[in-house]
Protein backbone atom coordinates (compact mmCIF):
# COMPACT_ATOMS: atom_id res chain seq x y z
CA UNK A 1 0.00 0.00 0.00
CA UNK A 2 3.15 2.21 1.01
CA UNK A 3 4.41 1.76 -3.20
CA UNK A 4 1.09 2.75 -4.34
CA UNK A 5 1.26 6.17 -2.65
CA UNK A 6 4.36 6.50 -3.18
CA UNK A 7 3.49 6.69 -6.55
CA UNK A 8 1.07 8.98 -6.78
CA UNK A 9 3.07 11.39 -4.72
CA UNK A 10 5.71 10.75 -7.45
CA UNK A 11 2.94 11.88 -10.50
CA UNK A 12 2.27 14.50 -8.97
CA UNK A 13 5.60 16.30 -8.39
CA UNK A 14 6.87 14.91 -11.90
CA UNK A 15 5.96 18.08 -13.61
CA UNK A 16 8.48 19.95 -11.71
CA UNK A 17 11.19 17.33 -12.45
CA UNK A 18 12.76 18.19 -15.88
CA UNK A 19 13.73 15.51 -18.39
CA UNK A 20 11.35 13.14 -16.21
CA UNK A 21 10.79 9.27 -17.90
CA UNK A 22 9.41 6.19 -16.48
CA UNK A 23 11.97 3.26 -17.10
CA UNK A 24 10.09 0.74 -15.31
CA UNK A 25 6.98 0.02 -12.66
CA UNK A 26 9.63 1.38 -10.03
CA UNK A 27 11.86 3.23 -11.79
CA UNK A 28 11.93 6.94 -12.74
CA UNK A 29 15.24 9.07 -14.74
CA UNK A 30 15.28 13.11 -14.17
CA UNK A 31 17.99 16.10 -13.54
CA UNK A 32 19.04 16.20 -10.24
CA UNK A 33 17.08 19.03 -8.35
CA UNK A 34 19.80 19.59 -5.82
CA UNK A 35 22.89 19.41 -8.17
CA UNK A 36 21.11 20.74 -11.06
CA UNK A 37 22.80 17.54 -12.95
CA UNK A 38 25.24 18.54 -15.61
CA UNK A 39 25.18 22.24 -16.49
CA UNK A 40 26.81 21.15 -20.15
CA UNK A 41 24.93 19.00 -21.25
CA UNK A 42 21.07 20.09 -20.67
CA UNK A 43 20.15 15.94 -21.78
CA UNK A 44 21.75 14.77 -18.92
CA UNK A 45 19.49 13.12 -16.25
CA UNK A 46 21.24 10.95 -13.72
CA UNK A 47 19.27 11.11 -10.79
CA UNK A 48 16.26 8.17 -9.79
CA UNK A 49 13.55 7.02 -7.62
CA UNK A 50 13.39 3.38 -7.30
CA UNK A 51 11.94 1.03 -4.96
CA UNK A 52 13.72 -1.43 -2.05
CA UNK A 53 10.63 -3.30 -0.78
CA UNK A 54 7.97 -1.34 -0.52
CA UNK A 55 9.25 2.63 -0.04
CA UNK A 56 10.64 4.63 -3.41
CA UNK A 57 14.10 6.16 -2.46
CA UNK A 58 15.71 8.88 -4.79
CA UNK A 59 19.82 8.65 -5.48
CA UNK A 60 21.64 11.26 -7.83
CA UNK A 61 24.57 9.62 -9.75
CA UNK A 62 26.26 12.94 -10.06
CA UNK A 63 26.38 14.55 -6.60
CA UNK A 64 25.78 10.94 -4.58
CA UNK A 65 22.99 12.63 -2.89
CA UNK A 66 20.40 9.99 -1.84
CA UNK A 67 17.28 10.02 0.46
CA UNK A 68 13.58 8.78 0.92
CA UNK A 69 11.00 9.76 -1.06
CA UNK A 70 9.83 11.92 1.80
CA UNK A 71 13.02 14.21 2.38
CA UNK A 72 13.22 14.66 -1.32
CA UNK A 73 9.67 15.55 -1.15
CA UNK A 74 9.96 18.10 1.59
CA UNK A 75 12.95 19.47 -0.48
CA UNK A 76 10.49 20.35 -3.36
CA UNK A 77 7.38 20.88 -1.31
CA UNK A 78 7.05 21.25 2.07
CA UNK A 79 3.69 21.80 2.09
CA UNK A 80 3.24 18.80 -0.13
CA UNK A 81 5.38 17.00 2.20
CA UNK A 82 2.28 17.38 5.13
CA UNK A 83 0.03 15.49 3.10
CA UNK A 84 2.51 12.77 2.58
CA UNK A 85 3.19 12.40 5.78
CA UNK A 86 -0.73 12.20 6.56
CA UNK A 87 -1.22 9.87 3.49
CA UNK A 88 1.11 7.39 5.08
CA UNK A 89 0.06 7.62 8.22
CA UNK A 90 -3.78 6.96 7.52
CA UNK A 91 -2.72 4.09 5.43
CA UNK A 92 -0.16 2.50 7.29
CA UNK A 93 -2.08 3.51 10.91
CA UNK A 94 -3.00 0.10 12.87
CA UNK A 95 -7.02 -0.50 12.41
CA UNK A 96 -8.58 0.35 15.49
CA UNK A 97 -11.36 -1.41 16.58
CA UNK A 98 -14.64 0.46 16.84
CA UNK A 99 -15.88 1.42 20.07
CA UNK A 100 -18.43 -0.43 21.58
CA UNK A 101 -20.68 1.67 23.61
CA UNK A 102 -22.90 -0.63 25.75
CA UNK A 103 -24.25 2.06 28.63
CA UNK A 104 -27.26 1.11 29.87
CA UNK A 105 -29.96 4.20 30.22
CA UNK A 106 -29.38 5.90 33.41
CA UNK A 107 -32.92 6.61 34.85
CA UNK A 108 -32.77 10.47 36.89
CA UNK A 109 -35.48 10.22 38.97
CA UNK A 110 -36.80 13.51 40.53
CA UNK A 111 -36.88 13.70 44.31
CA UNK A 112 -40.91 13.23 45.77
CA UNK A 113 -42.54 14.04 48.95
CA UNK A 114 -42.24 10.21 49.56
CA UNK A 115 -38.17 9.57 49.70
CA UNK A 116 -38.16 10.39 53.33
CA UNK A 117 -40.18 7.54 53.89
CA UNK A 118 -38.95 3.54 53.43
CA UNK A 119 -40.22 1.22 50.91
CA UNK A 120 -41.40 -1.92 52.29
CA UNK A 121 -38.51 -3.72 50.51
CA UNK A 122 -36.41 -2.34 52.57
CA UNK A 123 -37.76 -3.18 55.79
CA UNK A 124 -36.95 -6.28 57.88
CA UNK A 125 -38.88 -9.61 57.09
CA UNK A 126 -40.56 -9.39 60.17
CA UNK A 127 -41.52 -6.18 60.50
CA UNK A 128 -45.30 -6.09 60.93
CA UNK A 129 -45.66 -3.46 57.38
CA UNK A 130 -43.93 -6.33 55.15
CA UNK A 131 -45.44 -9.10 56.91
CA UNK A 132 -48.91 -7.30 56.11
CA UNK A 133 -47.84 -7.98 52.28
CA UNK A 134 -46.89 -11.42 52.45
CA UNK A 135 -50.06 -12.02 54.13
CA UNK A 136 -52.12 -11.24 51.54
CA UNK A 137 -49.61 -13.15 49.26
CA UNK A 138 -48.18 -9.93 47.16
CA UNK A 139 -44.97 -10.98 44.95
CA UNK A 140 -41.85 -9.92 46.80
CA UNK A 141 -40.82 -8.09 43.32
CA UNK A 142 -43.67 -5.19 43.69
CA UNK A 143 -42.86 -4.50 47.48
CA UNK A 144 -41.23 -1.68 45.73
CA UNK A 145 -44.09 -0.12 44.93
CA UNK A 146 -45.18 0.36 48.51
CA UNK A 147 -43.98 2.32 51.45
CA UNK A 148 -44.90 2.65 55.06
CA UNK A 149 -45.52 6.15 56.60
CA UNK A 150 -45.79 5.96 60.17
CA UNK A 151 -47.49 9.67 60.48
CA UNK A 152 -49.89 9.57 57.48
CA UNK A 153 -52.13 12.57 58.02
CA UNK A 154 -48.55 14.22 58.69
CA UNK A 155 -47.35 13.66 55.42
CA UNK A 156 -50.86 14.70 54.25
CA UNK A 157 -50.84 17.98 55.97
CA UNK A 158 -47.47 19.15 54.13
CA UNK A 159 -49.74 18.50 50.73
CA UNK A 160 -53.03 20.09 52.20
CA UNK A 161 -53.02 21.59 54.92
CA UNK A 162 -56.48 21.15 57.28
CA UNK A 163 -57.79 18.52 54.82
CA UNK A 164 -58.46 16.35 57.85
CA UNK A 165 -59.60 16.98 61.45
CA UNK A 166 -57.68 13.67 63.59
CA UNK A 167 -57.19 13.18 66.71
CA UNK A 168 -54.59 10.00 66.49
CA UNK A 169 -52.84 9.81 63.52
CA UNK A 170 -51.53 6.50 62.66
CA UNK A 171 -49.31 4.23 59.76
CA UNK A 172 -50.64 3.61 56.67
CA UNK A 173 -49.29 1.01 54.01
CA UNK A 174 -48.98 4.35 50.91
CA UNK A 175 -49.15 3.32 47.51
CA UNK A 176 -47.78 5.76 45.07
CA UNK A 177 -49.94 6.53 41.70
CA UNK A 178 -47.83 7.43 38.56
CA UNK A 179 -48.26 9.06 35.33
CA UNK A 180 -47.04 7.60 32.15
CA UNK A 181 -43.54 9.23 32.80
CA UNK A 182 -43.15 7.86 35.69
CA UNK A 183 -43.65 11.45 37.89
CA UNK A 184 -45.68 11.26 41.49
CA UNK A 185 -49.13 12.77 40.81
CA UNK A 186 -50.57 10.71 44.05
CA UNK A 187 -50.57 8.36 46.42
CA UNK A 188 -53.38 6.52 48.27
CA UNK A 189 -52.99 5.64 52.16
CA UNK A 190 -54.18 2.11 53.05
CA UNK A 191 -55.05 1.28 56.41
CA UNK A 192 -53.88 -1.75 57.94
CA UNK A 193 -56.35 -2.49 60.62
CA UNK A 194 -60.24 -0.90 61.47
CA UNK A 195 -59.04 2.69 60.54
CA UNK A 196 -61.83 5.10 58.67
CA UNK A 197 -61.54 5.75 55.67
CA UNK A 198 -60.45 2.47 54.86
CA UNK A 199 -58.76 4.08 51.44
CA UNK A 200 -57.71 7.71 51.63
CA UNK A 201 -55.92 9.20 47.88
CA UNK A 202 -54.08 12.55 48.00
CA UNK A 203 -53.39 14.26 44.57
CA UNK A 204 -50.49 16.10 44.47
CA UNK A 205 -51.77 16.99 40.74
CA UNK A 206 -55.51 18.04 40.49
CA UNK A 207 -55.19 18.13 36.84
CA UNK A 208 -54.73 14.32 36.78
CA UNK A 209 -57.54 11.48 37.27
CA UNK A 210 -56.64 9.06 39.33
CA UNK A 211 -55.42 5.86 38.00
CA UNK A 212 -52.86 3.51 39.10
CA UNK A 213 -50.34 2.10 36.78
CA UNK A 214 -50.13 4.23 34.08
CA UNK A 215 -46.38 3.62 34.25
CA UNK A 216 -46.34 0.35 33.26
CA UNK A 217 -49.62 -0.70 31.10
CA UNK A 218 -49.03 -1.31 27.38
CA UNK A 219 -52.00 1.01 25.42
CA UNK A 220 -50.90 -1.31 22.46
CA UNK A 221 -52.22 -4.41 24.07
CA UNK A 222 -55.43 -4.92 25.62
CA UNK A 223 -55.87 -3.19 28.89
CA UNK A 224 -57.96 -4.61 32.28
CA UNK A 225 -58.94 -2.09 34.83
CA UNK A 226 -59.67 -3.18 38.39
CA UNK A 227 -61.10 -1.19 41.24
CA UNK A 228 -58.18 -1.60 43.50
CA UNK A 229 -54.40 -1.18 42.81
CA UNK A 230 -53.51 -4.16 44.44
CA UNK A 231 -56.11 -6.34 42.50
CA UNK A 232 -54.06 -4.51 39.81
CA UNK A 233 -50.57 -6.77 40.65
CA UNK A 234 -52.69 -10.10 39.40
CA UNK A 235 -53.93 -8.98 35.99
CA UNK A 236 -51.62 -8.56 33.11
CA UNK A 237 -51.70 -5.32 31.84
CA UNK A 238 -54.02 -3.61 34.24
CA UNK A 239 -54.89 -0.33 35.91
CA UNK A 240 -56.73 0.24 38.91
CA UNK A 241 -59.27 3.44 38.88
CA UNK A 242 -58.60 4.49 42.00
CA UNK A 243 -61.88 4.89 43.53
CA UNK A 244 -63.75 7.34 40.97
CA UNK A 245 -65.02 6.33 37.35
CA UNK A 246 -62.54 5.89 34.44
CA UNK A 247 -63.73 5.79 31.10
CA UNK A 248 -60.50 5.42 28.23
CA UNK A 249 -61.22 7.56 25.26
CA UNK A 250 -57.57 6.82 24.52
CA UNK A 251 -57.76 3.50 23.43
CA UNK A 252 -60.98 1.48 21.56
CA UNK A 253 -63.71 0.47 24.07
CA UNK A 254 -63.52 -3.38 22.73
CA UNK A 255 -59.85 -3.02 23.56
CA UNK A 256 -60.77 -2.20 27.38
CA UNK A 257 -62.23 -5.10 30.15
CA UNK A 258 -63.54 -3.98 33.35
CA UNK A 259 -62.94 -5.86 36.22
CA UNK A 260 -65.54 -4.68 39.57
CA UNK A 261 -65.63 -6.09 43.00
CA UNK A 262 -67.57 -9.24 43.21
CA UNK A 263 -70.26 -7.04 45.57
CA UNK A 264 -73.67 -7.58 43.41
CA UNK A 265 -75.50 -5.81 46.51
CA UNK A 266 -73.48 -2.78 46.27
CA UNK A 267 -75.97 -0.24 44.10
CA UNK A 268 -72.70 1.95 43.61
CA UNK A 269 -70.25 -0.53 41.78
CA UNK A 270 -73.96 -2.18 40.06
CA UNK A 271 -74.68 1.14 38.62
CA UNK A 272 -71.21 1.91 37.50
CA UNK A 273 -71.15 -1.93 35.93
CA UNK A 274 -74.65 -0.38 33.93
CA UNK A 275 -72.91 2.95 32.78
CA UNK A 276 -69.50 0.15 30.77
CA UNK A 277 -72.50 -2.07 29.36
CA UNK A 278 -73.97 1.53 27.95
CA UNK A 279 -70.57 2.92 27.13
CA UNK A 280 -69.91 -0.78 25.07
CA UNK A 281 -66.50 -1.83 26.97
CA UNK A 282 -66.28 -5.47 27.66
CA UNK A 283 -67.79 -6.63 32.11
CA UNK A 284 -66.77 -8.97 33.79
CA UNK A 285 -69.73 -10.71 35.47
CA UNK A 286 -68.41 -12.96 38.33
CA UNK A 287 -69.96 -16.51 38.17
CA UNK A 288 -72.72 -17.37 40.73
CA UNK A 289 -70.38 -19.59 42.42
CA UNK A 290 -67.70 -16.66 43.30
CA UNK A 291 -67.58 -15.89 46.81
CA UNK A 292 -64.56 -13.69 46.92
CA UNK A 293 -65.01 -9.52 47.32
CA UNK A 294 -61.55 -9.22 44.58
CA UNK A 295 -59.29 -10.64 43.28
CA UNK A 296 -56.59 -10.24 45.99
CA UNK A 297 -59.34 -11.99 48.36
CA UNK A 298 -59.26 -15.06 45.47
CA UNK A 299 -55.06 -15.26 45.50
CA UNK A 300 -55.18 -15.10 49.46
CA UNK A 301 -57.83 -18.22 49.06
CA UNK A 302 -55.34 -20.21 47.46
CA UNK A 303 -56.13 -19.64 43.25
CA UNK A 304 -53.28 -18.62 41.03
CA UNK A 305 -52.67 -15.46 38.85
CA UNK A 306 -53.60 -18.11 35.89
CA UNK A 307 -56.53 -19.50 37.17
CA UNK A 308 -57.66 -16.19 38.00
CA UNK A 309 -57.06 -14.91 34.37
CA UNK A 310 -59.18 -18.17 32.86
CA UNK A 311 -62.29 -16.58 35.32
CA UNK A 312 -61.88 -13.51 33.37
CA UNK A 313 -61.57 -14.64 30.32
CA UNK A 314 -64.79 -17.12 30.75
CA UNK A 315 -66.68 -14.60 32.21
CA UNK A 316 -66.16 -11.29 30.18
CA UNK A 317 -68.78 -10.04 28.25
CA UNK A 318 -70.77 -6.94 26.44
CA UNK A 319 -74.04 -5.22 25.06
CA UNK A 320 -77.05 -7.32 25.38
CA UNK A 321 -75.31 -10.80 27.09
CA UNK A 322 -73.37 -8.52 29.57
CA UNK A 323 -76.87 -6.51 30.22
CA UNK A 324 -78.49 -9.99 30.87
CA UNK A 325 -75.71 -11.78 33.24
CA UNK A 326 -75.68 -8.38 35.04
CA UNK A 327 -79.58 -8.22 35.80
CA UNK A 328 -79.30 -11.72 36.92
CA UNK A 329 -75.82 -11.24 39.29
CA UNK A 330 -77.22 -8.27 41.21
CA UNK A 331 -79.90 -10.67 42.71
CA UNK A 332 -77.50 -12.46 44.14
Amino acid sequence: MSSYIDLKFINDISSRLSQFKKKGDYLFNFRCPHCGDSKKNRTKARAYFYRVKNDMFFKCHNCSTGQNLANFIKFIDPKLYDEYLLERYKRSAPSTPKPKFDFKPVKFEDRTILDDYKKISELRSTHPARQYLVDRKIPKEHFNKFYLVGEFFKLVEKIKPNSFTVKNDHPRLVIPFYDTTGKLFAFQGRAFGNEQPKYITVKLDESKRKIYGLERVNFQQHIHIVEGPIDSLFVDNCLAMGGADLFFDRVPNDQVTYIFDNEPRNKEIVERMYKVIEKDYNLVVWPEDMRHKDINDMIIAGLDKSEIHDIISTNTCNKLTALTRLNQWKKI
